[in-house]
């Protein structure tokens, strides 16, 4: 088959995702294209490939597979949990060996250079796009951005930031934004800054996998559109848990949680957040103020009067990272400078919300707040 290709570009960051299976770069396209300008190369040969830059190229090729399983497993070789996968991992001459030995794909990774190879096409494809994000994040890692766990939304360039524990409603706050047609999503979960001269904050989007508790579809209307398009064959992201797919193909419309209290989600591609949500995404930003929302059922909405500071809690360093531990080595050596990012998001505008169940009201209290943050007052 002819070989297909995928260039990613994040400001200064740049991969390649190449392979002779269509869907691995058709997926990269779609996965990164709203966010981090994702498009085909045409006509890609391995000039393109082994220009020394970052690239993933990943394949079905069970003999690869087994090779990489082989020297993994043949000597001395840890164990760790990367992307809710148990993953073994060796080490041989400066290269990364590694093998999911239940998703059976493996992977060889020298520097910036990653192979992945694997038997199923979907699961090689999912991997192929969590690798070429990992090159990106370590990319711009070393230019100087920092991680923050945190929604954003976006409008003429300025961007609102929602942070706070999990549950305190990130999500919600910025989608209930873009629910109103004058914002712009920008990130769901995290969300990378850098400061810039003259005390401005830049803001880019993370693209992943957004997922939205079945409550907050219901609360939001956005329940039945998502329904039928599950009852009418199309497909959500497919780390979705089957329990929520089974909920909305019965109707079922309560939370769903997990034995460890985490909540199941739906999880959508980036690009459906635009054609089944109808949200607006946006790519880049400027930081103009921070949201710090609490929600309670009891609650009325209403923007309180208390301070919320910036703390090393809300960024993601190689320390807090959860789902996506650093075994192919590409974090940079360089530390985040969580002070001088703090020191800049102290001088933009700093809100305390409180949220409540209503949707109406809470639409209404954080699309006043945030616009007035946009205007600058």
């Amino acid at each position: 088959m002819p070989l297909t290709a995928t260039r990613i570009q994040a400001d200064t960051a740049t991969v390649i995702v190449a392979s002779r299976t269509a869907a691995v770069t058709e997926w990269a396209r779609r996965y990164f294209g709203p966010w981090w300008n994702a498009a085909a190369v045409a006509e890609p040969d391995s000039g393109d490939i082994a220009d020394g830059g970052a690239v993933v190229c990943a394949d079905t090729d069970p003999d690869l597979l087994e090779h990489i399983r082989a020297r993994v497993t043949g000597h001395g070789h840890e164990e760790t949990i990367y992307a809710n996968a148990r993953t073994l991992t060796a080490r041989h001459d400066g290269v990364v060996y590694a093998v999911q030995p239940e998703e059976r794909i493996a992977y060889r990774a020298d520097g910036q250079r990653i192979v992945i190879a694997g038997v199923d096409a979907e699961s090689l494809t999912v991997a192929a796009a969590r690798l070429a994000r990992e090159l990106v994040r370590a990319q711009l890692l070393a230019d100087g951005w920092s991680i923050l766990h945190a929604s954003a939304a976006a409008r003429d360039g300025r961007a609102v930031l929602t942070l706070g524990r999990k549950g305190a409603g990130k999500t919600t706050t910025a989608m209930l934004l873009a629910r109103t047609g004058e914002w712009g999503l920008l990130a769901n979960d995290r969300v990378f800054v850098r400061p810039e001269a003259g005390g401005r904050v830049q803001v880019l989007p993370w693209p992943a996998a957004a997922a939205i508790g079945l409550g907050l579809l219901h609360a939001t209307g956005l329940y039945e559109q998502v329904r039928e398009r599950v009852l009418a064959g199309e497909q959500l992201h497919p780390t979705q848990h089957r329990r929520v797919t089974e909920a909305l193909r019965t109707g079922a419309r309560r939370p769903l949680w997990r034995e460890d209290g985490k909540e199941l989600k739906a999880q959508f591609f980036p690009d459906q957040l635009a054609s089944w949500l109808g949200l607006t995404l946006a790519t880049e930003a400027h930081a103009a103020g921070l949201l710090f929302p609490s929600m309670s059922p009891q609650a009325t909405p209403a923007v309180l009067d208390e301070h919320r500071a910036l703390s090393e809690g809300d960024f993601f360093t190689s320390g807090t990272e959860d789902r996506y531990p650093d075994v192919f080595g590409l974090t940079p050596t360089t530390t985040t400078d969580v002070e001088a990012v703090v020191e800049h998001l102290v001088r933009v505008p700093h809100r305390v919300l409180a949220l409540s169940h209503d949707t109406d009201a809470n639409t209404a209290l954080v699309a006043k707040t945030a616009n007035e943050i946009a205007a600058g007052r």
